[in-house]
């Protein structure tokens, strides 16, 4: 039996009934076996069991009064996982589907995420079971506060700074922002995708969705071609899928689906801008479902209870949810002739389907490399903040392009130095986790 072998048996045992968890390390751990070869010295000193290892895992529970004056009661986490090369970052999420095991391999993911930003900043993850759909704004306040009451004793600007993600938008952040600075009588850094006139920064909101839209104009360049003209699929309707579509729009792309958990819209005309402003006051204001563009706009087919990915398309950026990519999905988008693939939410395709892209060589842009720049536009908000100022919507969004390129030229080149050139998810695996291990040799066994 391997190393990786007998480490990835610990995980199963240590963790059991956490699939997702297990997923995550095992598509980590199995990429590192041709660096481990070379690195003896991780071995001897139990890198790998303690990388798997979160340093803290906080469960708490969360009572809150509803607008009828009931108790509710939900569950409460923070992962921090990893702090050698930084304070613990990473985002929020609350969703019914929250547990455990989906914390853990978001932080897990979160570690080699950050490290390849090259800011510093450690790995972690959190949030609640809570649902903030169907909530008023006071019932969402009130449980944000008395989430925050606990969490507080747990974050800092220097020690874990969280950020939001799945059902965590500005109104959130400013709930718990403010409930943080009630607590504590201090004004820091201690949240990003804060408000503008209170600490944000400027292209936060769009980050992740741009982020993975320039790791993919990166990725096709490798092969003399553009984003232009092509026709992509776009899954989600949220703030990432807004703002790929977006983007692609700017880089002459056609985008036709977008799509939500009930179902997806296909427009053949493709989205315009005008389109685009709809959903987003339909997602973000309104708060509707997706189904609600194709009663809107003539000519728009709806697939109930469908994700986009037997439209035929040239590039699909997943931007939902994780494992949202099956090997039937992975099989269809070949045949239908997709030859790009960027991960724009967290770990969206299933391995059978990664395996299957990797072996026809379509340019696949993993999550944690391709989706890394909204944490990478989060580091800057940190650095904004603490320098006492803000930096202009040019100077952020060309920060935010030379992370995507770093990230995408450090993996492009890891995956030659190891023998299989374009391999994006060996790459970037390798290239962040050196540098997280290093750094825990440095400071000893800790």
């Amino acid at each position: 039996m391997s190393y990786v072998e007998r480490v990835m048996g610990l995980v199963r045992n240590k963790n059991p009934g956490e699939s997702e968890f297990h997923q995550a390390v095992w598509e980590v751990l199995e990429s590192l076996t041709p660096l481990l070869e070379r690195r003896p010295d991780y071995q001897h000193q139990k890198i790998l069991e303690r990388f798997v290892e979160p340093e803290r895992v906080l469960m708490f529970r969360v009572p809150w009064l509803d607008d009828k004056g009931q108790v509710q009661v939900n569950r409460g986490f923070r992962i921090e996982f990893n702090s050698a090369i930084g304070p613990y970052k990473g985002g929020l999420r609350f969703h019914p589907t929250v547990n455990l095991g989906i914390l853990k391999f978001l932080a897990f993911e979160q570690i080699l995420k950050n490290s390849l930003t090259t800011l510093p900043m450690g790995g972690g993850k959190g949030g609640s079971d809570f649902d903030p759909k169907g909530k008023s704004d006071e019932e969402v306040m009130r449980f944000c506060q008395s989430f925050m009451t606990e969490l507080s004793r747990h974050i800092g600007a220097d020690t874990d700074v969280p950020a939001g993600d799945i059902g965590v938008g500005g109104r959130e952040i400013g709930y718990l922002f403010g409930q943080y600075k009630r607590i504590r009588n201090e004004f820091t850094g201690v949240l990003t995708g804060k408000g503008l006139n209170w600490g944000g920064s400027l292209i936060r909101p769009e980050a992740t969705g741009y982020g993975n839209v320039y790791f993919a104009h990166e990725m096709i360049k490798t092969r003399s071609d553009s984003l232009e003209g092509k026709t992509c699929t776009v899954s989600g309707s949220g703030n990432v899928a807004q703002f790929t579509v977006e983007k692609l729009l700017q880089l002459g792309a056609t985008v036709v689906s977008l799509s939500d958990s009930n179902g997806t819209i296909y427009d053949p005309s493709g989205i315009d801008e005008e389109k685009l402003a709809w959903v987003m006051e339909l997602k973000n204001i309104r708060r509707g479902r997706i189904r609600e563009y194709a009663e809107t706009f003539p000519g728009t087919e709806y697939l109930e209870g469908k994700r986009p990915w037997g439209i035929k398309c040239d590039c699909a950026f997943p931007s939902a949810t994780q494992n949202e990519i099956n090997l039937d999905d992975a099989t269809t988008l070949l045949e239908n002739g997709c030859f790009l693939v960027s991960e724009g939410s967290n770990m969206p395709t299933e391995p059978a389907a990664m395996e299957l892209f990797l072996e026809n060589q379509i340019l696949f842009g993993p999550a944690k490399a391709a989706n890394a720049g909204g944490v990478g536009v989060s580091g800057l908000e940190m650095s904004q903040n603490s320098l006492r100022m803000s930096w202009s919507r040019e100077e952020v969004d060309g920060h935010l392009q030379r992370i995507m390129q770093s990230i995408h030229g450090s993996s492009y080149e890891t995956s030659i130095e190891y023998g299989d050139t374009g391999n994006l998810v060996m790459g970037a695996n390798i290239t962040g986790f050196v540098k997280v291990a290093d750094a825990m040799l440095d400071q000893g066994v800790v």
